[in-house]
């Protein structure tokens, strides 16, 4: 390299091929040439250093090779750095034209700017052991932030004190937030109705025998307003006992609603308000609801306007209970014909809540909703409509060749054998069903016989969803008396 400029041009042909010397071969024991004249080579001398040079002389001579840029300043540093006087500054370099070729093709571009250095900051001291233990509230209700909750955690691990009352602040929080239901309770209306009613009596109050029905049939309303159109359409599986073993029907929601609205129709035409089947409408239960169902098969299937069928149902509901509110204690002792038996008005609207309740857990089951059992005060009330409905169904069962023939008949209105049935729980009591006759009075002193079950079990086993011989009941005493009555309890269901 000379010392005024690039890299001296070089001729290959000037070059030995490697190997190549004089004609002994001789050499400088390295790889690559020997020497040519072969005389010894000179003592090397110091390096020689080259003189500086500027970018664009040094660059000059290396084809496709740019100058290297000053770095980009700042605009802060720009600014700083302008002509006061508007003097012009320094041309820019051109890039350097390659020779004996075309002009490279690359773009002169400044180096990319470095990123800039991280700010050292001043390491910040954890929270203390005061300021630590405050956050213990807010930790616990889960209301920290994320690097709080860090930190107090952190502390926690080595701070036994504040360990204990984070442990006992947790628990607390438990308490406070015990899990339940989203849902409304659905004996809400009934407490808040008696709040009221409590404090301003109502001037034309509902009978208290009444009272269970207008609660089953407002729980019921409550289910179906809460449904879409597709789970009207839901199947339902009507089941009851026909005396001799369990059968079913098949339906859909909004048939179960047609089948409760006929048959509180019975009790409409005693009370002399409209029939839903008209004058011409048939006795038997079972029969009213197949004409209906006939009748309006698009609203038994649920593909009619459901909101106009759960109406219609809802507002004969009404017109039972304000009629009867208005009629006082004379509709009490109404006869309603319900086909095979026949029930005074206030046990027909038991029986119409019991079967209101019945069917809408039907409905509930069909469209995978809970539902919960009645009020303490109602539920009582139709479980005793049926103990004292068992007697008689013991009798027709009897007379059918069913049940076992009477053991002991005594006078109408004398003690006879009798049955201890017990209903545990809420709304449960105790009852005593005379075994041998209806006439008979059954007394504690007489049992022969004792069955203890749940409220659930005898909804079941009432209802017609279980065997008799299947119910989960507690039994002491007579064998025979005890089937009769688990068999007379499921005769009472129906369609």
């Amino acid at each position: 390299m000379s010392g005024a400029g690039g890299p001296e041009r070089y001729d290959p042909g000037d070059i030995p091929e490697y190997g190549e010397g004089s004609g002994d071969g001789s050499g400088d024991g390295r790889d690559g040439p020997g020497n040519p004249s072969g005389t010894p080579p000179e003592p090397a001398g110091p390096p020689r250093i080259p003189t500086p040079r500027n970018a664009a002389e040094d660059t000059s001579g290396w084809p496709g090779l740019l100058p290297l840029l000053p770095e980009p300043e700042s605009p802060e540093e720009s600014k700083g750095q302008e002509n006061p006087e508007g003097q012009e500054g320094p041309e820019e370099a051109e890039s350097p034209e390659e020779p004996n070729g075309p002009e490279c093709p690359v773009e002169a571009e400044g180096p990319a700017e470095a990123p800039p250095l991280p700010r050292q900051t001043a390491p910040q001291r954890p929270p203390s052991h005061d300021v630590l233990r405050s956050l213990l509230g807010a930790w616990a209700l889960t209301a920290c932030s994320p690097d709080e909750t860090a930190a107090v955690e952190a502390h926690l691990n080595h701070c036994t004190s504040c360990a204990e009352e984070a442990l006992r602040l947790r628990e607390a929080v438990g308490l406070l937030h015990a899990e339940h239901n989203l849902d409304l309770d659905p004996l809400l209306r009934s407490r808040v109705l008696a709040g009221c009613l409590g404090r301003r009596p109502a001037r034309i109050p509902v009978p208290g025998w009444a009272a269970a029905y207008d609660a089953e049939a407002a729980r019921l309303d409550a289910l179906l307003r809460d449904m879409g159109e597709a789970e009207w359409r839901a199947p339902v599986r009507l089941k009851w006992y026909d005396g001799h073993r369990l059968t079913g029907r098949d339906t859909t929601v909004a048939g179960v609603i047609g089948h409760l609205m006929v048959v509180d129709g019975v009790v409409a035409a005693s009370l002399g308000l409209p029939d839903p089947l008209g004058d011409h409408a048939p006795g038997p239960l079972s029969a009213r609801t197949e004409a209906y169902w006939q009748a309006e098969p698009d609203a038994a299937g649920g593909t009619g306007p459901s909101t106009l069928l759960r109406e219609l149902w809802r507002e004969q509901g009404h017109a039972l209970v304000r009629t009867v509110s208005f009629a006082g204690r004379g509709a009490s002792d109404l006869s309603v014909p319900f086909g095979d038996f026949t029930l005074p008005v206030r046990d027909a609207f038991l029986d119409r809540a019991f079967e209101c309740w019945v069917h809408a857990g039907d409905i509930a089951e069909a469209v995978d909703y809970p539902y919960e059992l009645p009020g303490s005060a109602h539920l009582k009330a139709m479980i005793d409509l049926c103990a004292r409905l068992l007697p008689d169904a013991l009798a027709q069962r009897r007379r059918a060749g069913l049940a076992a023939p009477p053991r002991r008949l005594v006078e109408a209105g004398a003690p006879g054998r009798t049955l201890h049935l017990e209903v545990e729980g809420t709304g449960g009591g105790n009852w005593y069903i005379p075994l041998d006759s209806p006439a008979a009075v059954g007394t504690a002193e007489e049992a022969v016989a004792h069955i203890a079950l749940d409220p659930e079990t005898f909804y079941q086993l009432a209802a017609g969803h279980v065997p008799p011989q299947e119910a989960a009941v507690g039994q002491l005493g007579d064998v025979e008396a005890i089937r009769d009555v688990l068999f007379a309890t499921a005769s009472l269901s129906r369609l």
